[in-house]
């Protein structure tokens, strides 16, 4: 009778520094691979939900920032100084016109530049009568970022904002919702040269991240109505 040997089966395992990368069970007895793997599956899922949060369709993806730094608006008020010349050097506000008045310059467009630019426009125009003027502008108060709010909130009025700010922002500014406010049937009105345009705001659906920016983001200028 012949004894039947037992030959067991062998199976080859590919290892790390042959093939240059761990499978997931190798991973397990690597030095720090459970670890590893699990920061490395948090890390992808957190790039996973930025790029759904700041992506260009993205409901609340705020408006791009302008770079070139604050714009000058109507109500602002300035501080115009030329450096050894107090004649000249006033604090002065901006017109409804985007203009300010000035000695020897009279009228000079102020709105919709930045201070620098400004600042570049005067000292070009001074030339003119000082020899190598020196001119700093100085933005001392800012009333042209406004937005009103009027209907049923429990402060209505016209609000001056230092930054960009939301429907959710204005209504907190205007003191809540009173109790008999329609939250779903809200209405920004924003004029657009010669035109008002209507946009229907459901406060609802603002808190809720199902808006497009157009209607969670105001304008200077806009104003919102809750009826």
């Amino acid at each position: 009778m012949g004894v039947e040997r037992y030959q067991p089966t062998c199976y080859r395992s590919t290892s790390v520094e042959e093939t240059g990368a761990a499978t997931p069970e190798q991973h397990r007895f690597l030095p720090g691979g459970s670890a590893k793997m699990t920061m490395a599956r948090w890390a992808g899922a957190a790039v996973a939900v930025a790029a759904l949060m700041f992506e260009p369709g993205c409901p609340l993806a705020a408006p791009p920032v302008p770079t070139s730094g604050y714009t000058i608006g109507s109500g602002d008020l300035l501080e115009v100084t030329v450096w050894n010349n107090a004649g000249i050097s006033r604090t002065v506000p901006v017109r409804p016109d985007g203009k300010i008045s000035l000695p020897l310059l009279d009228d000079v467009q102020a709105a919709g530049l930045t201070p620098k630019q400004l600042k570049d426009d005067l000292t070009r125009r001074l030339a003119k009568y000082i020899s190598s003027p020196e001119v700093s502008v100085i933005v001392r108060e800012i009333h042209s970022l406004q937005v009103a709010v009027i209907g049923e909130v429990n402060k209505p009025g016209r609000y001056d904002l230092k930054s960009r700010a939301s429907v959710i922002d204005a209504i907190a500014l205007a003191g809540g919702f009173s109790q008999f406010a329609s939250r779903s049937k809200m209405l920004i009105l924003r004029v657009e040269g010669s035109t008002v345009k209507r946009i229907p705001c459901n406060y609802n659906k603002v808190v809720a991240a199902e808006v497009e920016p157009e209607s969670f983001f105001l304008q200077p200028g806009d104003t919102l109505v809750v009826p």
